[in-house]
């Protein structure tokens, strides 16, 4: 049973600069939601409610949020706003959230590094805090199936287009069936005509506790950081790693592009403003269409 959640959100959120200066990446809104709270509400929707968030400098805005706000709560409360006030309190009682800071911008596996005492002997989901992804079933319950079946570490990959493979973490490996594979190997953006799949990494593992002496001996990669795809291959080495492919969408949040289009299509999910949303894109598509032709 996977008991504990780990989600790294220490990055300092470059490319969204000027707006990520003063707040994290983590905490710009799909909405009204922050985007960490999606991936929050992912763990406790699988059945972990003990979740240790990795942050660094500039992140207190992230322990504020999911902390009570009892000033707030009385003035929603004089409004007699039950439902606003309802869904303020359980941001605040979602789940047991631990924190603790990243000092130095290491890397991702350094960062899961950071997690050792917390998760101790125990296997532990991970889930980029930066990475929504939207599923019937929750993909952390979909590894959690996985880890249970066979025991393994579990990396959830997504099929890619063959020429954007070079982008991405691929596995490869022997298919067990149409959604897991056992891994071969791990290749870190290989060129198209080497990668050996096209399944890559998409942003949540059930890691079992021996990725820490993985990532102990793992050297400095990319950017001068410790990779966590580095230390899953060595781990690879000497234990068996499952791919299980996610049965859902990912949205990642990391980009401006991809973030403008989640907020697009989350606002087509809301019902109280859907139709009038979908109208204005509607027209607005229209007015470019006849611009474009005048």
């Amino acid at each position: 049973m996977i008991k504990k959640a780990v989600i790294p959100a220490a990055g300092f959120g470059t490319r969204f600069l000027p707006a990520t200066k003063a707040q994290p990446k983590e905490m710009l809104p799909i909405i009204d939601t922050p985007v960490i709270q999606y991936v929050v509400q992912e763990c406790v929707d699988s059945g972990i409610e003990d979740i240790l968030i990795i942050s660094g400098k500039g992140k207190r805005s992230i322990e504020d949020h999911f902390d009570r706000n009892f000033e707030l709560e009385s003035r929603i409360q004089e409004r007699e706003d039950e439902i606003l006030y309802n869904r303020i309190r359980h941001i605040e009682d979602m789940a047991n959230i631990h924190f603790i800071r990243q000092k130095e911008l290491n890397g991702l596996g350094d960062a899961i590094y950071h997690a050792r005492f917390h998760c101790g002997d125990q296997p532990f989901a991970v889930l980029l805090g930066d990475t929504i992804i939207d599923s019937v079933i929750p993909v952390t319950q979909q590894l959690i199936d996985a880890y249970e079946q066979y025991g393994q570490c579990v990396i959830a990959v997504e099929k890619v287009p063959r020429d954007k493979v070079s982008r991405y973490g691929i596995v490869g490996g022997t298919q067990l069936n149409d959604k897991l594979m056992q891994l071969s190997e791990l290749v870190e953006k290989p060129e198209r005509d080497k990668a050996p799949s096209d399944l890559a990494i998409a942003g949540r593992y059930i890691l079992t506790p021996q990725i820490f002496s993985a990532i102990e001996k793992t050297a400095r990669g990319k950017g001068n950081e410790v990779q966590l795809t580095d230390a899953l291959r060595l781990l690879l080495k000497h234990d068996n790693i499952i791919a299980s492919t996610i049965e859902g969408k990912r949205y990642d949040i990391g980009n401006k592009l991809d973030f403008l289009k989640t907020t697009v299509e989350f606002a087509l999910k809301r019902p109280e403003f859907a139709t009038k949303f979908e109208a204005f894109l509607r027209n607005t598509i229209k007015n470019i269409d006849e611009g474009r032709r005048a």
